[in-house]
């Protein structure tokens, strides 16, 4: 079982943890010393166990008003999952009716034909 030093608010501390883990202790002892340098700033020295109880509760409040925060997200977001889908909108596409395009296509028809008409009178 590997040993760590960790520093919280200018003090050293032997801290034993599980093989592997000493990155998330070092991390931890890391959150807790920035909570205990305002502390040991403001009020000098601490004996140990004021400084780290002081800044426990600090790290301990913040913690908790995330929670809350994490917990006012997921309520909004079950709210949102949960709403019912909006009513699907009709949407009229028009179609042109196949008289229409008959109809054009005779009218195209006839102004080819006259077309041809003024070009062979316009030859003679």
């Amino acid at each position: 079982m590997p040993e760590v030093e960790i520093t919280i608010g200018g003090r050293s501390f032997q801290v034993a943890c599980q093989t592997g883990e000493e990155h998330f202790l070092r991390s931890a002892a890391k959150m807790l010393d920035i909570e205990a340098q305002p502390l040991v700033t403001q009020m000098g020295r601490l004996p140990e166990s004021r400084m780290l109880l002081m800044a426990g509760l600090m790290l301990a409040d913040k913690t908790a008003a995330l929670e809350d925060e994490l917990r006012s997200h997921q309520a909004r977001l079950a709210e949102l999952e949960n709403r019912a889908a909006p009513a699907p909108q009709r949407i009229e596409v028009p179609v042109i009716p196949p008289q229409v395009t008959e109809t054009l296509a005779e009218i195209a028809a006839r102004a080819e034909a006259l077309a041809a008409r003024l070009d062979e009178q316009a030859a003679e």
